[in-house]
């Protein structure tokens, strides 16, 4: 018997209407929508027939429902200038990252969660939760030298999204307890990084709210992700009197931030005039920095996806064991580790050359 939330999952995740499914097997839209909400039971030629079409193994309709996201549970940044096709492909995406997650916790030993809820017995700002979960995790004021490996050793469960759109940048999410981000890399990876601590930022301070909870949610999100980033005793301590384009842009790389991002909490923690703010944006603009991150850092990789397909390679296994589990396609997990992988590493033909041993211990 099919499971419809696993046939509506599937063709939102490939980005289609019911219409258009229809269309491509030779079948009405009603007769779609009766299969998804299990009006109609579908006969296995049927099945086979929508599997071909969506490029999904026809066992993936027979498994028990999906993790199901809401948008209540998941933090967008703005819901008004996303379609609804846009919005359902990255539930359905989220769905398959929890489902990868929980595959990966059953293989191996992953970290333990270390992330505190920093609004359940004071309210904190943005400024004071960074600071506190600086503190909590030990990290003094000091740049951050490997963000997402920070993230992952504290139980955050950070996957890629094959989503070139900047209205689904990054989201995450809470399921069972367990912390989920999703990150987009076609943005410039200061950016990239930014948009992980923005997520943090929600992840902790928004747990037992409303993770979409608007502008005001976001724009705390924002300003947690610039304290955390960049510390104000950080910041006054190794910015200079006189502030201009070169001093931004030398010092941009500590912090590893945008010139924008540096420019505007420089502006914030008051070192900057609004006017010499203003002016010093128009400069950047005007060398690239509004639209891109010229001459930007190197991109931070997952290390525990890293080492789960070192360890696979060190069986002569492959991505498409990790798809066989969890019956997706190949290319939905590409697309979960897109841009977390370094680039040029992790093909097969190089992972079954490394001698790469892996950190992660196989769940016994």
């Amino acid at each position: 018997m099919h499971n419809g939330k696993r046939l509506a999952a599937a063709r939102k995740r490939r980005k289609m209407t019911a219409k258009g499914l229809a269309g491509l097997c030779g079948l009405s839209p009603v007769t779609i929508t009766r299969l998804e909400t299990e009006q109609n039971d579908a006969d296995p030629a049927t099945i086979e027939k929508i599997a071909g079409v969506l490029d999904y193994p026809i066992a993936y309709f027979t498994l028990p429902d999906p993790p199901a996201l809401s948008t209540e549970q998941v933090s967008f940044r703005s819901l008004t200038n996303m379609s609804a096709k846009v919005r359902d492909a990255a539930f359905a995406a989220g769905g398959a990252g929890v489902e990868m997650f929980r595959w990966a916790e059953e293989v191996f030993n992953l970290p333990g969660l270390d992330l505190p809820n920093l609004r359940a017995d004071a309210e904190y700002s943005p400024e004071s939760a960074a600071e506190a979960l600086r503190a909590h995790w030990q990290l003094g004021d000091r740049p951050i030298p490997a963000v997402l490996k920070l993230f992952e050793a504290k139980g955050v469960r950070i996957l890629g999204l094959s989503e070139d759109t900047k209205n689904v940048d990054a989201f995450s999410f809470w399921m069972d307890d367990v912390p989920y981000m999703f990150l987009n890399s076609f943005k410039s990876a200061e950016r990239n990084l930014f948009d992980a601590c923005h997520e943090l930022g929600h992840l902790a301070m928004h747990r037992h709210g409303t993770m979409g909870g608007g502008r005001e949610a976001e724009n705390e999100a924002n300003a947690f992700a610039s304290a955390f980033l960049m510390p104000r005793s950080d910041v006054i301590a190794h910015v200079p009197r006189f502030i201009d384009v070169k001093v931004i842009l030398r010092l941009k790389r500590r912090w590893k931030v945008s010139a924008m991002a540096l420019a505007y909490r420089l502006r914030q923690l008051g070192l900057l005039t609004e006017w010499q703010h203003r002016t010093i944006c128009i400069q950047l603009g005007k060398l690239g920095y509004r639209s891109g991150e010229p001459e930007g850092i190197e991109r931070e990789t997952s290390v525990v996806w890293s080492q789960i397909l070192a360890d696979l390679w060190s069986k002569r296994d492959t991505k498409e064991t990790i798809a066989k589990a969890i019956e997706l396609p190949l290319d939905e997990v590409d697309g979960l580790l897109k841009g977390l992988l370094a680039p040029n590493k992790h093909t097969d033909a190089q992972l079954a050359a490394a001698e790469t041993k892996p950190a992660l211990r196989l769940v016994k």
